[in-house]
C-alpha cells in the first residue's frame, strides 16, 4: 500500500471511530430528515429547533413537539432564504438549513477544528477558521456534509496529526456558533495557512483575502 492510501486509510478509521464516540453510525449521515410541521415530535423535530437556534430564529427552550413557536422560527427561516413561507420543514427547507447551520454532534465537531487548528489565536482568528469550514460547507467544491469537509484527506492538519481529538474549549464553541450564524472575518475564504510553516507552492498561489494573527485566509 503506498504512502497516499495508507494515510486515507488512516484518515477514514479515524472517521469511524470519532463518529463511534460521537454516538453517529454511517446510517445517521444516510438518513433524510422528515417533514415536520405543527404537531409532529420527536428527535428530528428537537434537531429542528437546535439548527434554528443556532442561527439565532429559534429563541424557546429545546423540546421534541413542533409548536407555533417552531413554526414561527421556521418561517421566518424560509422568509430569509427564499423559500415558500408556509412553516413547514419539507425537503427544500432541510436542504438550505442543512447548508448553513449545524446539528449539536456537528457543532462540537466544529468547536474540535477551531480548538485544534486555532487556539491561542485571537477570538476573531478562531472564528475565521470555522468560517472557512463553513464555506467549504457550502461551496460545491467540497463534501456536502461538515463531517465530509473536516475529514477530507489532508483538509486539516489537526485531522492528521490526531490534535483533533482535543477537547476544545468554550472560546471554540463560542466560535463555532459564530461562525455558524454567519460572521465571516475571512470575506469568503476557502482556505488559510500559516506562512512561516507553509510548504506547499500551491496554496501559495491563492488569492489573499485576508491576515488574521498567525493565519492567512485565500480563495
Amino acid at each position: 500500500m503506498n504512502k497516499h492510501k495508507r494515510l486515507t486509510a488512516a484518515l477514514a478509521g479515524t472517521l469511524v471511530a470519532g463518529c463511534a464516540l460521537l454516538g453517529f453510525g454511517g446510517s445517521a449521515f444516510a438518513a433524510s430528515a422528515p417533514t415536520l410541521k405543527s404537531g409532529s415530535a420527536g428527535g428530528d423535530v428537537a434537531d429542528l429547533q437546535f439548527r434554528l437556534q443556532t442561527l439565532g430564529y429559534y429563541k424557546g427552550s429545546l423540546t421534541t413537539v413542533f409548536g407555533m413557536a417552531t413554526r414561527n422560527a421556521v418561517s421566518n427561516f424560509q422568509r430569509d432564504h427564499g423559500l415558500a413561507r408556509d412553516g413547514i420543514a419539507g425537503p427544500a427547507t432541510w436542504a438550505k438549513l442543512k447548508k448553513l447551520s449545524v446539528n449539536k454532534p456537528e457543532l462540537s465537531k466544529l468547536a474540535r477544528i477551531i480548538y485544534s487548528e486555532a487556539r491561542g489565536e485571537m477570538y476573531k482568528g478562531q472564528v475565521a477558521v470555522g468560517a472557512v469550514v463553513m464555506n467549504r460547507l457550502k461551496s460545491p467544491a467540497f463534501p456536502k456534509t461538515l463531517t465530509g469537509v473536516i475529514f477530507e484527506p489532508y483538509a486539516f492538519a489537526a485531522v492528521s496529526d490526531g490534535q483533533y481529538w482535543l477537547l476544545p474549549d468554550n472560546s471554540a464553541f463560542l466560535a463555532a456558533k459564530d461562525a455558524v450564524r454567519g460572521w465571516d472575518p475571512t470575506k469568503n475564504a476557502l482556505y488559510y495557512y500559516n506562512p512561516a510553516t507553509a510548504k506547499s507552492k500551491w496554496i501559495l498561489t491563492r488569492k489573499i483575502t485576508a491576515k488574521i494573527g498567525h493565519h492567512v485566509f485565500a480563495i
